[in-house]
């Protein structure tokens, strides 16, 4: 009797491993899909150091903080455009995504980490702190696009490069800081 108990217990745990593997590759999958992405989420997750975390991103707005920071660190000047919302023209971003390659490139290769601000259920402040480069910029994040077929894009009119790598000046030294933005203003 004990032997069956066990066997029973055995499958039900390669059932569930089974079945947390499938729900990974379709969420891997409809984020590949909503982004265009030539390559895989986790093909890119074994080829950089993922994002270190404080605060209370949802899924979508790390997503596409984990991108930005991974499309920066590899000089992916149209990937990077791809993520901005709508209100951001395409020379703006082109423009902003260059910017931020330059200037944060050889940041976003080493630990980084972001610091999320407030709920983000719609919008949210993201400030990412470059470890090895020691520099710190602001992110601005929000579902943008059609009802339905949403996405976190990523706000970019950054076009002059000073303004494009200035750190903002309310965000702590270090992550982990004071709580939210709006709540030191």
């Amino acid at each position: 009797m004990p032997r069956l108990k066990q066997s029973h217990t055995a499958a039900g745990w390669l059932a569930a491993a089974m079945l947390l593997t499938s729900g990974c590759a379709a969420l891997d999958n409809s984020s590949a899909d909503a982004r265009g992405s030539d390559a895989s989420y986790e093909q890119a997750y074994a080829d950089h150091e993922p994002l270190h975390v404080v605060g209370y991103p949802s899924t979508g707005s790390l997503l596409v903080m984990q991108e930005l920071v991974w499309d920066i660190a590899d000089g992916k000047t149209d990937a990077l455009r791809k993520l901005a919302t709508s209100d951001s023209s395409e020379s703006e971003a082109t423009k902003t995504a260059e910017n931020w390659i330059k200037g944060f490139g050889t940041g976003a290769r080493g630990k980084v980490t972001g610091d999320f601000y407030d709920g983000g259920s719609e919008r949210q402040v993201v400030v990412l702190y470059f470890h090895d480069s020691r520099q710190v910029k602001e992110f601005t994040v929000r579902l943008d696009g059609d009802a339905g077929k949403e996405n976190w894009r990523v706000l970019m009119k950054s076009t002059d490069f000073k303004d494009a790598v200035h750190a903002p000046t309310w965000a702590p030294k270090e992550p982990g800081g004071t709580g939210s933005r709006t709540n030191n203003n």
